[in-house]
């Protein structure tokens, strides 16, 4: 392997844990936590963080490995071969699918009919009760949370 490629490949592996470490947070207790919010609390939190999810640091990172793995997954594919091979290859193709392509075909639709969202008035009343989900108050709001989080 090139001494340049071992060093991109060391800078990969962080990356990925990175990302994959931001995405179990959301998915494991971010998403379970904004159902127990009151009223649409949660809807109104999803919006705020898809707001906030453009600032430089993970976008840098999401979208700046999504065009390493094309590399890692081409330098892979033409020029190693074996074992070294075979996990490259696996490491990029699973972040280009399981990471950018799943969060471009499903989360980021999810996240503009959340964004397009208005509440009505009484929406916002401070009376809480059982989770929202469980008491089929929002539709928009549980309908995803099954697929995108971890179960409880």
């Amino acid at each position: 392997m090139l001494p340049f490629m071992f060093v991109l490949m060391q800078f990969a592996v962080l990356a990925y844990a990175i990302v994959g470490g931001a995405f179990l947070t959301f998915s494991d207790f971010v998403m379970r936590s904004m159902s127990w919010t009151r009223g649409v609390g949660g809807v109104e939190a999803m919006q705020v963080i898809n707001r906030e999810v453009f600032r430089w640091a993970f976008m840098s990172l999401f979208l700046g490995m999504t065009s390493l793995s094309v590399i890692i997954f081409g330098y892979a594919l033409f020029s190693i071969e074996g074992p070294a091979g075979t996990l490259m290859l696996w490491a990029a193709g699973v972040y280009l699918v399981g990471c950018f392509l799943v969060t471009a075909a499903f989360n980021v639709p999810m996240n503009k009919r959340w964004r397009a969202w208005i509440f009505p008035p009484m929406a916002r009343s401070p009376i809480g009760g059982p989770p929202m989900c469980r008491a089929g108050r929002s539709s928009i709001w549980c309908a995803p949370l099954p697929a995108w989080s971890s179960p409880s």
